[in-house]
């Protein structure tokens, strides 16, 4: 009897099995990472608001009032000695009439 010799490899349809299944899971995990990119950039941005507002505060505790523009606080190396933060996300940083800082992204 003539007893053949087991080739030893992948099969073309091992192969394909194998290509499907990381395009499955490429399809799902990219738009993950791009949404959690998003969510870091916009915590950021949230995070950049509350310290901009207390600086605020700790310029009304300094001086006894409120500054006329955000510039006062912004532009204080007391407050931000590495410079003022910028918004991640593009936007810019307004302080309203209630003395809180917006962003306008």
């Amino acid at each position: 009897m003539v007893q053949r010799k087991k080739r030893a490899g992948v099969t073309l349809i091992e192969l394909l099995i194998v290509v499907l299944i990381l395009a499955a899971l490429s399809a799902i995990a990219i738009p993950r990472i791009s949404q959690s990119a998003h969510n870091a950039k916009q915590n950021a941005c949230d995070t950049n608001v509350d310290v901009i507002n207390s600086a605020i505060e700790m310029y009304n505790a300094d001086t006894g009032s409120y500054p006329s523009a955000m510039s006062d606080v912004t532009g204080s190396t007391t407050y931000f000695p590495d410079g003022a933060p910028t918004c991640p996300l593009g936007g810019t940083y307004s302080m309203n009439a209630d003395n809180r800082v917006t962003c306008n992204h």
